[in-house]
């Protein structure tokens, strides 16, 4: 994780798989900071108040706390903070969870390449 550069966004990352955390971290650090990265539900939330992200990903399926969940957490507890959810597959039902949970988007796996960026810039926006 490298310091805060000025203007760049921070963005802390939350997922159980260590390889698509690194591909997260590939993909976001040309233009965003990461700021933590943490491996379950329960760790996001204390991360993102201990933190302070601008934005939080975290991926719908985590150990100790589910991403919907963890996403109405730091919604509550951060209100400013934006949060993406991530999912192996997208559906209507989980779309209107996520967005339902306080979501700004939510980005289907194997979309990332394609979708997360552009999210990002929306939800930041």
């Amino acid at each position: 994780m490298e310091p805060r550069a000025e203007n760049r966004r921070r963005i802390l990352l939350a997922d159980d798989y260590p390889a698509m955390m690194r591909a997260l971290e590939r993909l976001l650090t040309p233009d965003y900071d990461v700021v933590g990265q943490v491996a379950d539900g329960g760790a996001v939330v204390e991360a993102a108040v201990r933190l302070q992200p601008d934005l939080v990903i975290v991926d719908l399926h985590m150990p100790n706390m589910g991403g919907l969940e963890a996403c109405r957490r730091i919604r509550r507890e951060l209100p400013q903070t934006k949060v993406i959810l991530l999912t192996a597959t997208g559906d209507d039902v989980i779309a209107e969870s996520a967005l339902a949970s306080g979501a700004s988007a939510y980005v289907v796996k194997y979309r990332l390449g394609h979708d997360l960026l552009p999210a990002i810039e929306k939800s930041l926006a």
